[in-house]
């Protein structure tokens, strides 16, 4: 799994690599990788469970800060960003195959999106601020929050031009989102009633 990521980090998408050049890569035969693999795509699958284990980690790290408007916005944003810095190969995996690359991995990768959506929709429904909010409406903020985050991810990756304004970097634009998106699930009515 090294070697993909390896070469991946050499500017490539995991579609494009070859059988051949990941078990040379790794200093096996192909036989060899056929031992833990039955082809690509199935690497390609444990990639994409390696990135969700860590992208639930760091999940469970945020959870230690409750999502509200402020410094707490901050501190979650800056515990992803250590995670994505610590693990770039796995987030750069991540970013370019969600919308690129092979079907079964497109597809584990919106899998994927939808446990961590799901997770993140039990975690709002017990925090006194978005009680006033059913099960859609929180389900449309979680998919909001994930869906933000796995937009920003491409511009985490690599470090922002020295020139950018600091409320243009990656991690400003990411806070904003997250901030829009809870004062107008604060304020949520629903659809007809006022809003």
């Amino acid at each position: 799994m090294q070697a993909a990521r390896d070469l991946m980090d050499s500017g490539r998408g995991f579609g494009s690599l070859s059988l051949r050049e990941v078990t040379r890569s790794a200093g096996i035969v192909p036989t060899g990788f056929y031992r833990h693999f039955q082809g690509m795509d199935e690497l390609g699958l444990a990639l994409v469970e390696e990135v969700g284990e860590t992208f639930r980690e760091t999940i469970r790290q945020v959870r230690h800060h409750e999502f509200e408007l402020g410094g707490v916005i901050d501190a979650s944003v800056r515990i992803f960003l250590d995670a994505v810095a610590a693990n770039r190969s796995q987030f750069l995996f991540l970013a370019r195959e969600q919308y690129g690359g092979s079907q079964p991995v497109r597809q584990a990768i919106a899998a994927l999106r939808e446990r961590i959506s799901a997770d993140l929709v039990a975690d709002l429904s017990l925090m006194p601020k978005q009680q006033h909010l059913d099960q859609a409406a929180l389900t449309v903020i979680a998919d909001l929050v994930v869906k933000t985050v796995f937009a920003t991810l491409p511009e985490l990756i690599d470090p922002p031009a020295a020139t950018l304004p600091a409320h243009a970097t990656p991690q400003a634009k990411m806070i904003e989102q997250l901030r829009f998106i809870f004062i107008g699930a604060k304020h949520w009515q629903g659809l007809g009633q006022g809003s």
